[in-house]
């Protein structure tokens, strides 16, 4: 019996709309019988909320996960890229690692408390996104957050000798199955 496996093209920032998209499509999917998913990522990072729930979700689905880097997975994008149980990377890819960031929209008035629970969850943050690369690193987590701290940019090799990148190859998917495409269309003109 051969594994049913779906190709999922996520060409798209970590944002509710494509973080809510991409769990309906495996939902449904897994409702089909589904038991392999190969999620090709090119995402420039976004929001930390979506990105460590997809993360924990792939993680604890009954089914193979297999993420590959098909042009560049950074911010947040690292984690969600981290969800699979094989990680592969297109030679001409990169990754960027680094720390969380608050934005405030202006004008805005802060008590003293409420600054305290912005930078606490800020280093909650921060925590989080480096125990989920240690552990699919072997990296130490001390040495992660250094690495976010340092903005760290790494070729396909260099995460490959990281741990981050399993193989690097640029054939994507064999041709069976569906193709399944989430993409985000800025509303800007």
């Amino acid at each position: 019996m051969r594994t049913k496996q779906v190709v999922i093209k996520f060409f798209a920032p970590v944002i509710d709309v494509t973080i809510n998209t991409l769990m309906n499509v495996i939902d449904q999917k897994l409702r089909e019988g589904v038991t392999q998913f190969v999620l090709l990522i090119s995402s420039p990072g976004g929001s930390v909320f979506h990105g460590l729930s997809a993360y924990n979700y792939l993680k604890g689905i009954p089914a193979t996960i297999i993420t590959h880097n098909f042009g560049s997975v950074d911010s947040i994008g690292v984690v969600l890229y981290c969800g699979g149980s094989k990680r592969f990377s297109v030679p001409e890819a990169r990754f960027l690692i680094h720390g969380v960031s608050i934005n405030f929209p202006q004008p805005i008035s802060l008590e003293e408390k409420q600054l305290e629970e912005k930078l606490k969850g800020l280093k909650i943050d921060n925590e989080n996104i480096a125990k989920v690369i240690a552990a699919n690193t072997g990296k130490r987590i001390d040495e992660v957050m250094n690495a976010m701290h340092e903005r760290t940019t790494l070729n396909p090799q260099q995460a490959q000798e990281w741990g981050l990148v399993h193989e690097i190859k640029s054939n994507l998917f064999e041709l069976e199955g569906e193709i399944i495409s989430i993409q985000f269309q800025s509303q800007q003109r």
